[in-house]
């Protein structure tokens, strides 16, 4: 199972950008999908997880209210849309694929990542 993650760049504070995470779609489809991230020093959090029907979503509360994840079982994607970014979320962003179909907050649910798109915004 390979997770493919675009979309990263530089964005100045209060501009958007859109992630995207390709998968394979027989493997994830049926997956609870998520975004983490980990900024330098830091330990890798939570920030988005959407359920295998994007029937359910999650956010933390750093985020809610500017991220909005949504997937494409058809395409095999999963996407994270941000908008009014702030320095703090500057970070490498890791999409993963959970191990039932429903993610939590917690990396060790998780049985395929990523390899990280790198966000920065600045100030």
């Amino acid at each position: 199972v390979q997770l493919q993650a675009s979309g990263g760049g530089l964005v100045q504070a209060g501009g958007s950008l859109q992630l995207s995470c390709a998968a394979s779609r027989r493997t994830t489809s049926n997956n609870g999908m998520s975004w983490f991230r980990q900024a330098p020093g830091k330990e890798r959090e939570f920030v988005a997880t959407i359920s295998w029907n994007g029937g359910s979503t999650v956010y933390s509360d750093s985020v809610k209210d500017r991220f909005t994840i949504s997937r494409d079982n058809a395409k095999g994607t999963v996407n994270l849309q941000m908008v009014s970014l702030k320095p703090e979320d500057t970070a490498i962003y890791y999409c993963a694929a959970a191990r039932r179909s429903y993610g939590s907050r917690s990396p060790s649910d998780y049985a395929y990542w990523g390899q990280g798109t790198l966000v920065t915004v600045s100030s």
